[in-house]
């Protein structure tokens, strides 16, 4: 029995238990189902054995390998259900069984994802994630919710269909579905994979559903949005596309851009999801790197990241939850009322701004030194701007607008207990693995140990002189910054409005297309359609006259007799069975 449980893919246990908990009216009943999933799945995964193929199957001249943990999978795998655990203690104040179920499925699948062992089950559970995650964005019922769910789901869909199609030619290149790391963009398939998993990392020009879909979710439905999908294809990246040189680029366009949008963004929830951008380029830059150092950073950031920025859309839900808006403009002075919330924001805060002795202190300071030792002067320049830019938008503008500033009036209840406890549960992760090691395992050792290159991992020193100053300058230098902007009234004002995004240029070129089909066709369009009545009409009678029965056709000797001979042959048959009978 026990080698039986080790061989039990956690995923599927989500997956099926998200299934039940939609059918269970019983509320506690389906909170314990919830709850329990996610902590016994966590015990599977520490019981399975690395490096093995634990659930088979062959058909069609394809192997099929849906359970197979490594030193890459397991920490992915280990971070989704820890966000899968503290999702549903965030939601037990809710009483809503098609929330708690696929969002538990949605976990699921992305976990049954990590741990797939060939392409074909890879995108099987990447369509997955794509059909359960839209439930959670339209849990909010309302009709921006909707079309931000159709829209999430055509560009998901996408990406699986660009992904099913670099597998075809994977398929037929090499016979093999194995999940074998490409080493050039030239390679059969490589382009197309290389994109569908771009389009679900939110690549620039790739990114608007990102930032149209977290924040017109749920409160608890941008909490569960904002662990699985992106790292889910920083995952697939750091398998697939390792020490890829475009992805360095890429990623650290990715760090800057979103700074600039975040800082100007009213919308807390929407500057969040402007972060999990930037959050994402560190990542995809170190994959770029593929250097062990730049790979160990790159997991390790995602696994801080599902801590942390899980930890702020939480304080950013739970302050929509009791005041009903997330607008920085209509926000202030919440500290007063919501004190415990206050506190976790700002855990949030510290740890995405990478202090030291906060999650992201360690695990960043992978990425910079993996890349300040290529050489690389502009990217490391690009990296050091995008994280005062962090400081800038999470750090402070999120605490100081929703907590601080001015004091909007508003005075609420502190949020639910179970909002507490998850948020909590949270900050206590991310001051854990920030800390230095006092004790064997503990601090930010436990998890350099899991580290895919944990020999590398245990080398690297992040607590030295050089790398404290240098964040520590950093982050002074951008307080300076926001205070001083602050006081001379140059800081972007918080007030409604319409960001104008990348998404603006193909919309716009899109809806001129539109319009000029549509200038063309009513000019054209008359006089189209009566040339090809008139062609339809002349065929027509052409062929009345040929085929019809007083046609041209009929008329011809050999056609008549051809159907006097007919009719003498079938009444012989006739005959000749009537005589049989």
């Amino acid at each position: 029995m026990p080698v039986l449980l080790s061989a039990l893919n956690p995923g599927w246990l989500l997956i099926l238990a998200g299934l039940v908990a939609l059918f269970v009216q019983v509320r506690l009943v389906r909170q314990v189902i919830t709850i329990a999933a996610p902590i016994l799945g966590i015990l599977l995964l520490a019981t399975t054995h690395h490096g093995v193929d634990h659930l088979t199957y062959s058909t069609l001249g394809i192997d099929l390998s849906f359970y197979r943990v490594d030193s890459l999978s397991f920490l992915f795998g280990l971070a989704f259900l820890i966000a899968a655990l503290l999702n549903a203690i965030y939601a037990l104040h809710t009483d809503n069984p098609i929330q708690d179920g696929m969002a538990l499925a949605y976990g699921g699948a992305a976990i049954s994802a990590v741990f797939a062992g060939d392409l074909m089950t890879l995108f099987v559970f990447w369509e997955l994630t794509a059909v359960t995650s839209v439930f959670v964005i339209l849990q909010a019922g309302t009709r921006a919710a909707y079309f931000a769910s159709m829209r999430y789901l055509a560009v998901q869909i996408l990406s699986g269909v660009l992904l099913l199609a670099g597998i075809t030619y994977v398929w037929n290149a090499t016979g093999s579905l194995s999940l074998t790391a490409f080493t050039g963009l030239n390679q059969p398939g490589a382009l197309l994979i290389f994109f569908a998993f771009g389009i679900k990392a939110a690549f620039p020009f790739l990114h608007n559903w990102l930032q149209d879909a977290y924040p017109k979710a749920s409160v608890v439905g941008a909490v569960v949005l904002s662990a699985f999908t992106t790292k889910f294809a920083v995952y697939a990246f750091a398998r697939m596309f390792p020490g890829q040189p475009e992805l360095i680029w890429i990623g650290a366009v990715m760090t800057v851009f979103p700074v600039f949008f975040a800082v100007i963004e009213n919308d807390l929830r929407r500057v969040l999801a402007y972060s999990t951008n930037n959050q994402v380029g560190f990542m995809i830059c170190a994959i770029g790197v593929g250097t062990p150092l730049a790979l160990n950073g790159a997991v390790a950031h995602a696994f801080a990241d599902i801590l942390f920025k899980g930890l702020l859309f939480m304080s950013m839900g739970a302050v929509l939850y009791r005041t009903g808006t997330t607008k920085a403009n209509e926000l202030g002075g919440l500290y007063r009322s919501m004190p415990w919330t206050t506190l976790f924001c700002l855990v949030g805060a510290i740890s995405i701004s990478a202090m030291p002795l906060f999650s992201a202190f360690v695990t960043k300071s992978m990425i910079l030194s993996a890349v300040a030792s290529t050489g690389m002067v502009v990217v490391w320049l690009m990296l050091m701007f995008a994280s005062a830019g962090v400081l800038e938008h999470s750090g402070i503008k999120i605490p100081y607008f929703a907590f601080f500033g001015h004091d909007s009036g508003k005075r609420v209840k502190e949020a639910p207990f179970n909002m507490l406890l998850a948020m909590g549960m949270a900050s206590f992760l991310c001051i854990a693995i920030g800390l230095p090691a006092f004790l064997p395992g503990f601090g930010y050792e436990w998890l350099y140990s899991l580290l895919p290159y944990p020999i590398e991992a245990s080398a690297y020193q992040p607590f030295t002189l050089g790398h404290m100053l240098a964040q520590l300058q950093l982050l002074a230098l951008a307080v300076f910054a926001f205070v001083l902007l602050q006081r001379l009234g140059l800081y972007p004002p918080e007030k409604p409005g319409v960001i104008l995004d990348a998404e603006w240029a193909y919309r716009r070129a899109c809806y001129g297309v539109v319009r000029w089909i549509d200038t063309v066709w009513a000019k054209l369009g008359p006089a189209m359609t009566i040339i090809f009545g008139r062609l339809s009409e002349r065929a027509y009678d052409r062929l009345v006259d040929t085929f019809s029965p007083r046609g041209g056709f009929a008329r011809s000797p050999i056609t008549s007799g051809a159907a006097i001979w007919t009719t003498v042959i079938l009444a012989v048959v006739l005959l000749v069975s009537f005589i049989r009978t």
